[in-house]
């Protein structure tokens, strides 16, 4: 191949070159350079302020609602959280031109030529930031409907590879006819799966009690079927099988080959090596019955019930309650149901998570709408007594025309603060709390240039906190040292390193085994204390490598 281009001088090459980068390659591609820039997308560093007052519970919190431009939270969650989210599940906009699509804070409407390049620039950007937060064995989970499904599905291909498709799930999501005077009506959405590696991924399979019912009660009380060892329909002749036409011997001793009743060469459903361990087991019964007018012996293998009767999922789940269902629920909890248009049943997110099958699945939702993904954590906690945690993070969607609007803070964080209460649904009746509760906190940029002199202690702890995997408690003003005990030791933090804070920090530790202490003197600090058990990290420094000095997702596909 290479002596086809001897001939060719350097400026040939060269428009060779350019000419192949300008031509459109398989996937998908669209108006990336037509397009308004996305305004979410900047160069700032991301702090989390806490806010006591919207935040629920008592003591530490492992759950968390962030407000804010969810970008924005994904790049914070990167630095905090990279390879560490189980479960990803998100309900983004449709894009329907409905106003259900905010792009730069204004509604896309149908009639926007790049509406639908306007909406995948907004998830390719969000995807491959999502892509960093899950683990080895994790997944994600996105609804989507007709809209723009076609159009995903080539997009999470190209960010999360086509090999870690795992499957395309549909949801009937209406459970009464449209009255609308239309030919075809859709009843249905879509739940796109793909795993960050599909070869580590684990998927439970589905409880299925019913299937009890196919097997005999036994004497004993177990519980049994027998299977003719016989291969019948398609494929069962010997031609089809050749090496399963071989002879078992049956209970008079005799070679039994397997033969159809209309005198045909058929073959066994299993080899030799299935049929000896059966028989050395005691499952291969002999059954007589007449065939071709004589009294013959049939093997047949006997399968005893399974004490956990399960089933794969199938991928058409029309035995979920719909969004009517949904909107009921949220009806119940709000006494209202003009607060969100399109929730999601909670038992929808819950099949999800027992998919996983992770008690302790930390499990985000960065398109968190009316909260649906905390209840059905906080639901599969009590049930099981998993210690699943959820992130939830939501926009306000204020718009100009709407300014005031805090979907995140009237409608998200405001049910799941129900739920975890308990609340009176609509009928006065009682609907009792699942307990537990959640830190709310609120994105908040920060100049790259401005980060040293304008980062604040409290951020500089929540963060700190967050990338050790520590239940989240406010910043203490009085003290001076912040500390809390994380996986691999103890977690330090000095806002200032004066002589009575040294004295205090060594009585702190001397009883301690490991211990990470982030100063903004570290170097110092590290002259004063010599404990090989310490390690000092600078501040902000640390934090701002971890958040990375480059804009996430800046690069083209």
């Amino acid at each position: 191949m290479a002596d086809h281009y001897d001939d060719y001088t350097r400026e040939q090459l060269l428009r060779l070159l350019r000419e192949r980068d300008r031509r459109p390659r398989f996937g998908l591609v669209w108006e990336r350079d037509e397009i308004d820039h996305d305004l979410s997308v900047n160069n700032d560093f991301v702090a989390l302020d806490w806010d006591a007052e919207l935040s629920c519970g008592e003591g530490p919190q492992s759950n968390v609602i962030i407000e804010g431009d969810n970008f924005d939270a994904l790049r914070y969650l990167r630095m905090t959280h990279a390879g560490r989210i189980k479960c990803i599940y998100i309900d983004p906009p449709y894009n329907t031109g409905n106003r259900d699509f905010i792009y730069n804070d204004r509604f896309v409407d149908k009639e926007d030529s790049y509406r639908h390049s306007k909406w995948l620039e907004f998830m390719y950007r969000r995807l491959e930031l999502a892509k960093e937060l899950l683990t080895e064995d994790g997944v994600i989970f996105v609804s989507i409907d007709d809209n723009e499904a076609f159009h995903l599905g080539l997009l999470m291909e190209q960010v999360f590879g086509a090999s870690n498709f795992v499957a395309n799930f549909i949801w009937r999501k209406v459970d009464s006819p449209n009255d609308n005077k239309v030919a075809v009506t859709p009843d249905h959405e879509f739940v796109l799966c793909y795993a960050s590696d599909k070869q580590q991924a684990h998927f439970a399979p589905l409880s299925a009690p019913d299937i009890i019912n196919a097997y005999r009660l036994a004497a004993d009380g177990s519980r049994y079927r027998d299977r003719l060892v016989k291969k019948n329909g398609k494929n069962s002749l010997r031609r089809d099988r050749p090496t399963m036409y071989f002879p078992i011997i049956d209970p008079d001793g005799i070679p039994v080959l397997p033969i159809h009743d209309n005198g045909e060469e058929a073959c066994w459903a299993m080899g030799k090596d299935t049929v000896e361990r059966h028989r050395m087991a005691g499952t291969l019964i002999w059954k007589q019955r007449q065939k071709l007018g004589k009294t013959v012996w049939e093997p047949y293998a006997r399968e005893f019930a399974p004490d956990t009767p399960v089933r794969p999922y199938p991928t058409i789940w029309a035995d979920l309650p719909t969004m009517r269902q949904a909107k009921a629920m949220l009806r119940d909890i709000f006494d209202t149901s003009d607060l969100f248009s399109t929730p999601k049943p909670v038992e929808l997110i819950e099949r999800l998570l027992r998919m996983i099958s992770d008690p302790n699945a930390i499990v985000l939702d960065f398109f968190a709408g009316s909260g649906t993904t905390a209840q059905a954590v906080l639901n599969l906690n009590r049930e099981d007594g998993g210690e699943r945690r959820f992130i939830l993070v939501s926009s306000t969607e204020a718009t100009s025309d709407a300014p005031d609007k805090n979907l995140c803070r009237d409608v998200c964080a405001e049910r799941v603060r129900r739920v975890i209460a308990g609340y009176d649904n609509k009928k006065g009746q009682a609907v009792a709390g699942l307990g537990g509760g959640f830190a709310y906190l609120r994105c908040r940029r920060i100049p790259a240039a401005t980060v040293f002199r304008g980062i604040q202690h409290a951020q500089v702890w929540t963060a700190l906190q967050m990338i050790h995997d520590v239940a989240l408690a406010p910043y203490q003003d009085a003290l001076p040292i912040q500390s809390a005990e994380g996986q691999r030791g103890l977690v330090i933090y000095l806002p200032k390193l004066t002589d009575a804070v040294l004295e205090a920090l060594q009585s702190s530790i001397h009883a301690a085994g490991q211990a990470v202490v982030y100063s903004w003197q570290p170097a110092l600090l590290a002259q004063r204390l010599t404990d090989p058990r310490l390690a000092f990290e600078p501040i902000p420094a640390f934090l701002v490598n971890r958040f990375g000095a480059r804009s996430s997702a800046v690069g083209r596909p």
